[in-house]
């Protein structure tokens, strides 16, 4: 038999690839459960403990036991092994595709090391209640933390209580108030911000009871100068602010905001969950501002983790220091200890002082780094990511609004609206086209300002290569969009999910968070 041509050499000079998502028709782990299946067998106590212990719950007050025993499922050890395995063949992430879609979320590689420390048993046995003799070690790490932080940031004093960045402004907008009340300046209910600022900074705010003021670009595509200047009034409570701003655009003139709502009586809160493309580069006390928050499971690569566990560091300066929620690690010249003794403290914002295994790993990845090593972070990802822009806006039916011409720092928030109008394929089109390629790609924060969006962020991570696979990819669907519109807005093939109603995500009465209110609807509907 004549093999001579069997085998052919992989093409290589286009960077599309194959790819198939495994799909399983995998139910919830509460479906899988079988009345009296164990996946281990816990022990009585030994009649010694017993004697010692008693039977561990008659000293249990009886307001504080259960009236029943939790629902929780029964399933064996293999089946649980596989229901979790299963699960993750149907998930994408940073460490299997390359992740630049996820916009001002910075997905960037998070070094193994760093998590192989933060789950050594003395962190992952650790308790927030332990004496703390004990924690002397992770205590030292929260408490150089903080001065790195105030290096980078030039603020005086964090805290790493948030769990991430809306909590983190939540906990702006609180020392906001707490702070203008205590200067007898409680009439002051209105803050300003930019439409193009992350949401969850007005959202915050508006929880708070604050009037919410949105400043709108100018001509050029900065955030307007005179719109601000005729929003002061004696009611302005402060300023909250993303810069630069989800379309990745720098505002040159922030040192004048600043300033004008100094001027007016008002405090600036900055919201730099992002900072990327800004370390070593510029800092929020030279900016005039307040106090600022970071993300550290963004710019700090502790990692994002789908939602959670996260760390809003927040930064303040010396006049809003005693507004900070306890406790604060403080360090007396011989030990740590953790200062619940803050007389204007506005408490606190989640159990305890926050997540340390996500401190240990910002810490690990500033350290391994040093200063010169956070400043390269910053140039390789503005350099990656004014790469992408002058590719991807290259590409049919693409376009940047705003600023025309001009670097953006980190990121970009790009639109189809052209390619929309040409060929019918929306930005949702496009992104579950996207999937068929194993990539992510996000749209935008809501409302859709640019219209038909999409924001992509590359980070220091990822290389030329990598990028250039990405916009080969979109260019591909691009293509595809103006020969085949049809192939698009039918897509994705090779995912887990095909097609979603999206009606469903604007109805609340067809959510269904847990096993248990899911339950209580369908038992409900039929």
């Amino acid at each position: 038999m004549d093999t001579t041509n069997t085998f052919k050499r992989i093409n290589r000079e286009r960077k599309l690839r194959k790819f198939h998502q495994a799909k399983w028709d995998e139910p919830i782990i509460f479906e899988l459960s079988k009345e009296g299946e164990r996946g281990i067998g816990i022990p009585k106590a030994d009649e010694k403990i017993a004697e010692c212990v008693g039977d561990g719950v008659s000293k249990i007050p009886e307001s504080m036991k259960r009236k029943k025993e939790p629902n929780l499922p029964e399933v064996a050890q293999a089946r649980v092994l596989m229901h979790f395995l299963h699960l993750s063949q149907e998930t994408l992430g940073a460490d299997l595709n390359i992740d630049i879609g996820q916009g001002t979320c910075t997905m960037k590689y998070s070094p193994k090391i760093n998590e192989q420390i933060s789950r050594i048993p003395k962190m992952t046995e650790i308790h927030p209640l332990q004496d703390e003799s004990t924690v002397q070690g992770i205590l030292e790490v929260m408490y150089n933390l903080d001065l790195i932080m105030r290096e980078i940031s030039g603020m005086d004093r964090f805290s790493f209580q948030s769990g991430g960045g809306s909590q983190a402004a939540m906990l702006m907008a609180s020392i906001v108030r707490a702070a203008h009340k205590a200067n007898g300046d409680e009439k002051r209910d209105e803050i300003i911000t930019t439409i193009f600022s992350h949401p969850s900074d007005a959202a915050a705010y508006a929880l708070m009871g604050y009037k919410i003021i949105t400043i709108y670009p100018d001509k050029d595509g900065y955030p307007d100068l005179e719109a601000l200047k005729g929003a002061l009034s004696s009611k302005t409570a402060g300023l909250v602010i993303t810069n630069p701003e989800d379309t990745g655009v720098y505002n040159p003139r922030i040192k004048e905001f600043t300033a004008l709502v100094h001027n007016a009586g008002g405090i600036c809160a900055y919201d730099q969950a992002n900072a990327n493309g800004l370390l070593g580069i510029t800092r929020a006390r030279e900016a005039g501002f307040d106090m600022c928050f970071f993300n550290l499971h963004k710019t700090f690569s502790t990692p994002h983790g789908c939602g959670g566990p996260a760390t809003g560091a927040v930064g303040v300066t010396k006049e809003l220091e005693r507004f900070l929620p306890i406790p604060q690690v403080e360090f007396d010249g011989d030990k740590y200890y953790l200062d619940y003794n803050i007389p204007d403290t506005v408490g606190k914002v989640r159990s305890f002082y926050g997540v340390p295994q996500v401190m240990l790993k910002a810490y690990s990845w500033i350290r391994s780094l040093g200063t010169e090593g956070l400043y390269e972070v910053a140039k390789v990802a503005v350099l990656n990511n004014n790469y992408l822009y002058k590719k991807v806006t290259e590409i049919k039916g693409v376009e940047a609004p705003y600023a025309k011409g001009r670097q953006r720092v980190e990121q970009v928030r790009y639109s189809l609206n052209t390619l929309t109008k040409d060929t019918g394929v929306t930005s949702e089109d496009v992104q579950r086209r996207m999937f068929d390629y194993g990539m992510h790609y996000w749209t935008s924060h809501h409302p859709y300002i640019v219209p038909q969006p999409f924001t992509l962020e590359p980070t220091e991570s990822y290389s030329k290569d990598e990028l250039d696979e990405y916009i080969e990819v979109l260019e591909q669907i691009s293509k595809d969009s103006y020969e085949n519109p049809e192939l698009i807005k039918g897509a994705p093939y090779n995912s887990v999910v095909h097609r979603i109603d999206e009606t469903t995500l604007d109805d609340p009465e067809k959510w269904a968070i847990t096993w248990r209110a899911y339950l209580k609807k369908t038992i409900k509907d039929e």
